[in-house]
Parts: C-alpha cells; structure tokens; sequence
C-alpha cells in the first residue's frame, strides 16, 4: 500500500517528537494500535463524578446544596489553572516536538489579559447561576439539614483563598485595620497571615474566639497556604502585570479586565453569598441566626465593610470610597 504524502509528513514529524523526549516512536504506536476508543462517560468519569454527592440527611434539597458547590469548587480549579499559567509565562505546548516553548518566554500581555478574562467569565458563571443554591431550596429544609453539617462552612474552601492570594499582593489581603502595620515594612508571609483578613469573619459572635471551623481550616491549610503565597510573591497577576512595559500597562482591555476581576471576586460574589444568607439566616428585624460554621457573616460578607480589593491604584478615589455600595444596593433589591 501506497502511503499518502500527508501521512508520510506526520509519521516523520511523530519520529522527531519522540526522539526529542528520547522515546521510541513504535511503542507509542503499538500502544495505538492496542488501545481501545475513547466515549464520553469514561473521559469524564461521569459515573465516578455522580456518586460524590453523600448527603448527610434526607432532605431532597441537601443534595442541591452539596452539588453546587463542588461545581463552584470546579470552577475555582479552573481559575487557579488560569492563575499558574499567567505566573508561569504561559504552557503553549508544541505537539509536533514535544517541547515546550512558552514556559519561559516574556509575558504576552494579550495572553494575560485573555487568561484573566477567562477567571471573569468562571466567577461570573458561578454569580449568575448561584440562584440555583441561593434561591433553590426551601427555607425550612435548609435550615434543619444545615444542622448536620456543623461546624462545615463554605468559608473553609481553601481554593477560594488560593484564588485570592495568587490574584494580588498578599499585603491587600491584611485586614484593612491592620494593613498600616505592615505597608512598605517587608513583612515576611508568615506575619502578615495571622492579620489575614477572613480571619475576623470566622470567630464566635458572642465570645469572639476562633471558631471550629476556623480551627480545623488552619490546621489542615495554613501550611499551604503560607507556602503559596511565598512562591507567588513575584508572579502573582498584579506581580506579572507589573512586570509588563508601561505601555502594555495603560492597555484599556487589560486594565478592564483587572478591574472586572476585582469586582467579581471582591463584591459580586461575596454579595451573592449575603443575599442567600439574608433569605435563609434572617429571623426578622435586628434578629439572626448563626452561619453554619459559626461564622460571623454580617461583617464577613459585605463589600462596604472588607473594602477588599487586590488592585486599589486602579481605582478612582470616588470608586474606593464608595467601593460595593452600588452594588449592594443593586443586589440586595433584588
């Protein structure tokens, strides 16, 4: 049999690859020639991925509860994916060698602002549909099942914490009344961390000790954590993006989809949390009932008293002052 030039030009540029890794090319082709076809439900796991959901009650609307968020939990993988691939430069792997030629080349700045664009469109996936959740279940369902759940708390999603301390500096994630403290100081991590800023929302109302869920959080994450935020010191977004020319930094795009970020992840999603906490934690006037974890969410979840934010020097005066308020109210008439 004849082979088709076309076919002849891949074999040869297969050959090239394999030699580059120092693989040999025919038993990459008798493992071909032996695998069996690929379908979706094994590519996915879609039978492994369905029995992740173990309800610890019998309430039908526990089973909402435990599947939205391990999907939130999805999309902050994908975020943090994106996240290592702007710190890194890039991965545009090259198929037809086997090498990879974008890991240490100079920032592009479309590809940053095309890899940032993308964390917007996860978080803004997760903000529009999380009525599923917020508004989904029947109050009186969620607030007897969530009893089961002590002390768990959404607040010990330690990929959401990953997500902050690889978007910005870490001094902008110090509580705000203890930033001063710390700025233009070279605080080491380790310091900085104890006056981290979710800390404060994770104590006792009454006593203001640390929670349970706070406890169990440190001591399976502050490690982690701590060691993050030492290896993304220079290549975290704000790191990277200052790294770029001056000229790529007054980017409109770029700037834009920095500042979209920072609303995403420091009003938008913080205030979807709040609405769903009022509807189902709020007895009546001036009355609350606790978090599941304990959590202090009145003061936690509001933009307007965290003013958090990982890029203030993009903001105007008149926007940081009055940082989350339009939203808020926006939110909250809803």
């Amino acid at each position: 049999m004849k082979l088709r030039p076309e076919f002849v030009e891949r074999v040869n540029k297969l050959e090239e690859k394999y030699a580059t890794i120092g693989q040999d090319m025919n038993s990459y082709l008798d493992g071909l020639l032996y695998s069996n076809v690929t379908n979706y439900w094994d590519y996915v796991n879609v039978d492994t991925l369905l029995s992740l959901q173990h309800p610890k009650t019998d309430y039908p609307d526990e089973l909402i509860f435990i599947m939205y968020h391990q999907v939130t939990e999805l999309y902050f993988r994908l975020a943090l994916h994106e996240l290592e691939q702007i710190a890194n430069n890039g991965r545009d792997i090259v198929m037809e060698t086997g090498e990879d030629k974008g890991w240490n080349k100079k920032l592009d700045p479309k590809y940053y602002a095309e890899r940032v664009n993308r964390i917007n469109n996860y978080f803004e996936a997760l903000t529009k549909s999380f009525d599923i959740m917020g508004s989904g279940m029947e109050k009186q369902q969620f607030l007897r099942f969530r009893m089961a759940l002590l002390p768990a708390s959404g607040f010990q999603s330690a990929q959401y914490r990953m997500i902050e301390i690889c978007a910005t500096d870490f001094i902008r994630l110090v509580d705000k009344d203890d930033r001063k403290k710390f700025e233009g100081k070279k605080a080491s991590i380790e310091k900085m961390f104890e006056n981290i800023y979710w800390k404060k929302g994770a104590t006792e109302l009454e006593t203001g000790q640390k929670t349970l869920t706070l406890k169990h959080f440190e001591k399976k994450y502050s490690g982690k954590l701590i060691a993050l935020a030492n290896d993304y010191k220079d290549k975290n977004l704000w790191a990277k993006y200052k790294s770029l020319s001056k000229a790529d930094q007054k980017t409109t795009d770029l700037i834009n989809a920095l500042k979209q970020l920072d609303v995403n992840v420091n009003v938008n999603w913080p205030l979807v949390h709040y609405r769903s906490a009022a509807k189902y934690l709020e007895k009546g006037k001036n009355e609350n009932i606790a978090a599941t974890g304990g959590t202090n969410w009145q003061k936690y979840l509001p933009p307007r008293f965290q003013k958090r934010m990982f890029y203030p020097e993009l903001w105007s005066e008149h926007e940081k002052e009055n940082w989350g308020k339009s939203w808020v109210e926006s939110i909250i008439k809803k």
